[in-house]
Formats: C-alpha cells, sequence, structure tokens
C-alpha cells in the first residue's frame, strides 16, 4: 500500500468512527469548517480547466444560477433550478454530438414531465441532488474511475470499504446522543429536508434527520471533503498563483467565522457558496458519469468477449477437424 493509500484508509476510517461518536457536531463543523475551503479550492482548481465547459461565460451563468436558487423558498422551484443546470450540463459537457445532446433533451424532458406530474417529485430531485447525489454518489463515480484507470487494487479496496461504511451505519445506526443542543437545531436548518425527501423517493413515511440520517450525512460529507483536499499531489489543486493560494486560505476562515458571527447571514453565503460549487461541478459530474459507463461497457466486454472468443475458436477448430476427416473418408 502506498503512503498516500494508508492515509487515504485512516482518513476514510477516522470520519466513519467521529460519525458513529459525535454525528450531529460532525456534520455542522465538516459543513462549515471544512466547507469553505473545499469550495473555494475547487472554484479555482474548475477555473484553471474552464469548468469543462465550452465557453467560461457559461460559468458565470450558472453561478448566479445558484445564488438565486439559495434564496428559493419553493421546494418545487429551486429543484427545477437543480435539475435544468444539471441537464444543460450535461449537454455541454457530456455529448459529442448534435444527436446525442437532442436525445438526452428529449429524455430530460420525459423525465421532468414524469416528475411534474408526480407533485413533489421536483422538490425531492431538488434536496437529493446538492446533498447525497453530490457528496456521495459523485464521490463514489470519481473513486471507481480512479481504481479503474489506475488499475489498483488498494484502490478498489477503498471504493468497497467505503461502501461497506455507508452500509454499516444503514444498517446498525449509532446512538450516540446530541451533546450541543444548539447543533441539532442548526442541523435541522441545514439537512432537515433531506429525511422527508428520502422517505418520498423510497416510500418510506415518516423518515427524519434522526442519528442514523446524520452520521450518514456526516460520514459522507467528512469523508468528501477529505477526499479532495488528500487528492492535492493527483489533480494538483494547489499549484495555483501565490497570491490567490493565500486569498483562498484567508477566504475559508473568513467564511467560517461569518456564519459564527451572524448565523442568518453566514447561513446564506455557505448555502450559496455550496450551490455555486455545486453548480460548477455539474459539467465535471456529467463528464464522469459518461466515462463510468463507457468504463462499465468495457469491463463488461472484456469479460463475456473472452468466453465467447474461446466459443469461437472451438467452433473452428471442431469444424476443421470435421472437415479433415470428411475429406479422409472421400
Amino acid at each position: 500500500m502506498r503512503g498516500n493509500d494508508a492515509i487515504h484508509l485512516g482518513l476514510m476510517l477516522l470520519a466513519f468512527a467521529a460519525s458513529y461518536l459525535v454525528p450531529f457536531e460532525l456534520l455542522l463543523l465538516a459543513y462549515v469548517v471544512l466547507g469553505p475551503a473545499h469550495y473555494f479550492t475547487e472554484i479555482s482548481w474548475l477555473h484553471d480547466r474552464s469548468y469543462y465547459l465550452p465557453h467560461r461565460g457559461i460559468a458565470a451563468v450558472l453561478a448566479i444560477i445558484a445564488v438565486i436558487a439559495a434564496l428559493i423558498d419553493n421546494a418545487s422551484w429551486f429543484g427545477l433550478a437543480m435539475w435544468g443546470a444539471l441537464v444543460v450540463c450535461a449537454m455541454l459537457a457530456a455529448t459529442t454530438s448534435a444527436i446525442e445532446s437532442m436525445l438526452l433533451f428529449m429524455v430530460a424532458i420525459a423525465l421532468s414531465a414524469i416528475m411534474y406530474s408526480s407533485g413533489s417529485s421536483l422538490a425531492v430531485i431538488g434536496t437529493l441532488i446538492p446533498t447525497l447525489i453530490h457528496v456521495s454518489l459523485f464521490t463514489l463515480v470519481f473513486m471507481v474511475l480512479g481504481a479503474h484507470r489506475s488499475g489498483s487494487r488498494v484502490q478498489a479496496a477503498l471504493v468497497v470499504v467505503y461502501v461497506l461504511a455507508v452500509a454499516t451505519i444503514l444498517l446498525l445506526p449509532p446512538t450516540a446522543e446530541i451533546r450541543i443542543s444548539s447543533f441539532a437545531r442548526v442541523g435541522q436548518d441545514y439537512f432537515g429536508n433531506v429525511g422527508p425527501a428520502l422517505g418520498r423517493l423510497f416510500g418510506v413515511p415518516g423518515l427524519v434527520l434522526d442519528a442514523r440520517l446524520t452520521s450518514l450525512l456526516a460520514f459522507v460529507y467528512t469523508y468528501h471533503y477529505l477526499n479532495w483536499f488528500i487528492k492535492a499531489d493527483v489533480i494538483r489543486w494547489t499549484e495555483v498563483p501565490k497570491a490567490r493560494l493565500a486569498a483562498m486560505a484567508a477566504a475559508s476562515p473568513a467564511s467560517t467565522a461569518l456564519y459564527f458571527y451572524d448565523y442568518a447571514f453566514g447561513f446564506t453565503f455557505l448555502l450559496a457558496l455550496s450551490l455555486i460549487h455545486i453548480l460548477l461541478e455539474f459539467p465535471l459530474d456529467s463528464l464522469a458519469l459518461r466515462q463510468f459507463g463507457a468504463a462499465m461497457q468495457g469491463v463488461v466486454r472484456a469479460r463475456y468477449a473472452g468466453p465467447i472468443a474461446a466459443s469461437a475458436t472451438r467452433s473452428r477448430s471442431t469444424g476443421t477437424k470435421a472437415a479433415k476427416r470428411a475429406t479422409r473418408s472421400r
């Protein structure tokens, strides 16, 4: 195991253990303290790569949509903004032809109609895209892609450990109690709608932000942030002008301090900053999903191409032997 992989595993296990011991406190501290540092550094990294968009000006539009979305009170309209931004980014970054873009658009329109007709589906997707889908599903996709490209069994094992950690939290939830009561209220403000959204998605009525769901969110959020920071030597997000790095180093704790100084304004600011980084990452997420699908297709082909080729070889061999026998008999 390489040193970086060992640190990677250690941080994952640390996040898992802390999510059991202090889930409520960990969730808030991770979001408020680690979050801003992640947002600023990733936006900087995406900026140097033109946000994986054909034109950087589109990124400015996405940032404006994110700020407006942070001020939207209607869950369905918020969901429409998130879903629409994701679809547009997928069309711009993950399609390679006009036909693919048109097909994706038609599928998106059909799905949008289904969600609109079911009433609360837009609200559900709007809740889950910037939370569990972003911090857990896409994180898992990037982990699988990294393991596949490197061919590393250790990285594949990290994927397994991550999935097992999530399954363990769901099947064996922690019994930890809230040590700082004010954290429960703040956690409810930030993530209280995740429980009902998951309940509507999976048909589980009465699902709320309990210890199980809080522990899950605490783990996936904390690991999501730590996973970004530990990849500095891989994706080189620290290789930026020193002035920009210093600005990010100052802006991150300032954002956290702003939250503790004025809760209402800090809450809105961090929400808007979080949504900006999420929407700006949508093109990369869409591209990663396409690459993930191609990788899985390649794995399936490699798995079944061998037996099919061997079967064809045996058939040709059998046919050749039969022809030789027929020739000798004549």
